[in-house]
């Protein structure tokens, strides 16, 4: 697959992935099976671990769940409530314990300890005790903040009230999994078919909506139980490994699984997993695949995070479920990038207990590839989202090929592929040429504009802004933010569906957001390959909009400064560089830039908050280094607050140098940088 074509995909599995979320976190109400939401996960971190430079920061495998509902207080999570990485074959699991060891710079003969456990199919919760006394309870949310659940959480009784035993830290957080077993879910059901309502579609929907109650006595009523495996912000260690650390947790009084077991290598991982999935209908709980965890707690910290995920952890899944149904249509949909993606209307069928009517076809190639057509039975598989995808054709039908259009189904512009500038390789991916004068992808991207990981308006969707559109009231970002004053001739609350005091929250939410972090603005404004890293990876580096305003003249020349300079920044890509050149080489988009940013107070990007001598200083590797991975490297120096850049420039702090260093030591000498070796950085950082 063509980064282009990889691109177009990318995208698409992260939209429809975070739409799942919406449904899986907030509603307690997934429109999947786990096995099939991890398909999906799998061949978007399958895809991402291939082309590197297409991770964007609003993909699903950079964020956590969803935002809390509103519906509770909120909670802000002293260490991050994170998510895991996934394994879905043995051999992404010996693949994940080559990597932990090469991020540690450890020979391949070197036994590393990996714990493994069933993974709970529940609703994370956090527990939080002071002075053994459970204080606070929480969900996970979107892995920053959580929703303030105590009382509820306090009815469970596998939650304990007073820790028992001894030796806990004067504030302990436990977390773990609330879930309902199969005993109690089925009694739930039958209760509720003997009182006239609708049965519980599973366990996990069951635990959810019992947990998350405004009213704790409706919760005390539900079976629920809480199995702790991990912790959070602890004013203490309290175990050397992993394995000891959840024996310690049942000491003082908590349920931990008794499936957990400590292994050495990744046959004796693969063979757990085996066990377990045989003994999965056994078990009397939910689970959907085996978490593995590198036992060493000294490790686990250097290993430390990616954005979601711990690079200590990693979740081996159970497959997902296929059926095969028929091919009706294929329509095409377009994205807010102009990108067409082709989609099979399928005879509805049941796939893991729910009804799929529609999959996914990615691209055009895509389609020649398989050799679908309308009448063809296929077979299909929920792999991740709301939309699965079509996996192959079981028997084709006598009809003509798909002929993919070669116009904008909804402006009728031509459509195009871009040509990879250096293979010389058209892309899979076929676009609109319109921009943002093509409707579809105006709404589209005024709905990304909106959107909760950009500048989170709340009552602003995507029916709102079609609405808008239509009515020619907003048409560019800017636009948003002159409702207010516009109301006089809009008169919005006199509009089906609003009214004078759902028409002033919406106001009031559009004004709260008119303060805005510098990297929510430029990533609002959906420049492709800018995403939500490199967003904030540019606003780091410019600290302020005002700074990084003057410079956007200068990206046209690729042998600028500022250009130089972003491209020097470890993780930036030539990809993301022309996207974001090219789009302010747009009079019309420079404009609509330039009318919003009138419209916001735009914050700087946070300075480093660690107290380290190296915070806020730019950094380069070079050469082999002996004390530790390269990789390890930069992790250690980006959580000390430090810039890692991958040139040399006027502006770079420190060179550390390891033996065989070449062209960046003659440079860092000549411009007079101060060069070190890893024990001097180690010794500065330390």
């Amino acid at each position: 697959m063509s980064a282009e074509s990889a691109a177009k995909r990318i995208a698409w599995l992260a939209r429809e992935i975070r739409a799942a979320d919406a449904l899986y976190y907030q509603d307690d109400n997934p429109a999947l099976s786990d096995a099939d939401y991890d398909t999906l996960r799998r061949e978007l971190i399958a895809l991402e671990a291939e082309f590197p430079h297409l991770i964007h920061k609003d993909s699903p495998t950079q964020s956590v769940g969803a935002k809390p509902s509103g519906r509770f207080g909120k909670v802000k999570h002293v260490v991050p409530m994170l998510s895991l990485d996934n394994a879905f074959s043995d051999e992404d699991v010996v693949d994940f314990c080559a990597r932990v060891k090469r991020f540690l710079s450890l020979p391949s003969e070197t036994n590393i300890a990996f714990t493994a456990e069933p993974k709970i199919d529940g609703l994370s919760a956090a527990l939080r005790y002071e002075n053994g006394k459970f204080i606070k309870g929480s969900t996970r949310g979107d892995g920053q903040i959580g929703e303030d659940i105590t009382a509820n959480l306090a009815t469970l009784d596998t939650v304990p009230k007073v820790l028992s035993g001894q030796g806990w830290p004067e504030v302990l957080e436990i977390r773990g999994e609330v879930y309902i077993d199969h005993a109690d879910f089925e009694t739930m059901n039958a209760s509720q078919v003997a009182a006239g309502k609708a049965e519980y579609k599973n366990p996990r929907n069951a635990a959810a909506g019992s947990l998350r109650q405004i009213d704790p006595s409706v919760t005390a009523s539900r079976p629920l139980k809480f199995f702790a495996y991990t912790w959070g912000d602890v004013s203490a260690p309290f175990a050397e490994t992993q394995i000891d650390a959840v024996r310690r947790m049942a000491d003082w009084g908590f349920d931990v699984n008794p499936q957990m077991r400590r292994h050495d290598n990744p046959k004796e991982m693969v063979a757990h997993y085996a066990e377990i999935l045989n003994a999965r209908a056994g078990l009397g709980y939910d689970i959907d695949g085996v978490v593995y965890k590198v036992d060493d707690l000294a490790l686990q910290d250097r290993l430390g995070f990616v954005s979601r995920a711990p690079r200590w952890a990693i979740a081996h899944k159970f497959p997902a479920e296929k059926a095969i149904t028929i091919v009706e249509a294929i329509d095409i949909q377009l994205g807010r990038t102009g990108s067409l993606t082709p989609v099979a209307r399928l005879t509805p069928i049941t796939v893991g207990g729910v009804v799929v009517s529609n999959a996914t076809l990615h691209n055009a190639d895509e389609i020649e590839r398989l050799g679908v057509k309308v009448g063809d039975s296929v077979e299909i598989q929920r792999a991740g989202d709301v939309i699965p995808q079509v996996l192959r054709v079981v028997k084709p039908s006598d009809k003509d090929p798909f002929v993919f259009p070669s116009q904008c189904p909804i402006c009728a512009a031509p459509v195009t592929s871009d040509i990879d500038t250096k293979t010389g390789r058209q892309d899979v991916v076929r676009r609109c040429t319109n921009g943002l004068s093509c409707p579809a992808q105006a709404v589209q991207g005024l709905v990304h504009f909106v959107s909760r990981q950009v500048f989170d308006i709340d009552g602003l969707g995507e029916r709102q802004i079609e609405a808008f559109y239509e009515k020619d009231l907003i048409r560019e970002p800017a636009d948003i933010f002159t409702l207010r004053s516009r109301n006089s001739e809009i008169q919005l609350e006199t509009w089906e569906g609003f009214g004078e005091t759902s028409a002033t929250k919406l106001f009031d939410a559009i004004d709260a957001r008119r303060s805005i972090p510098f990297d929510r603005v430029l990533y609002s404004l959906g420049i492709r390959h800018v995403g939500r890293t490199n967003s904030r990876l540019i606003a780091q580096h410019f600290t302020s909009w005002k700074m990084f305003w003057t410079a956007v003249p200068e990206l046209q020349n690729p042998v600028s400064d500022p250009y130089m300079s972003l491209l020097g920044i470890d993780g930036m890509g030539q990809a993301a560089l022309g996207s974001l050149a090219e789009f302010f080489a747009s009079d019309a988009n420079y404009k609509i830039v330039e009318n919003l940013v009138q419209h916001l107070d735009i914050q700087d990007a946070e300075a480093p908050t660690s107290d380290s001598p190296v915070a806020g200083k730019v950094v380069v590797f070079t050469g082999k280094l002996e004390r530790f991975s390269r990789d390890e490297a930069k992790a250690r120096a980006q959580s000390l607050g430090a810039k890692v850049s991958g040139s040399v420039s006027s502006k770079t702090d420190y060179l550390v140098a390891g033996p065989g260093a070449g062209s960046k030591l003659k440079k860092a000498e000549s411009l007079g940088v101060n060069v070190m070796t890893e024990d001097a950085w180690l010794e500065l950082i330390t």
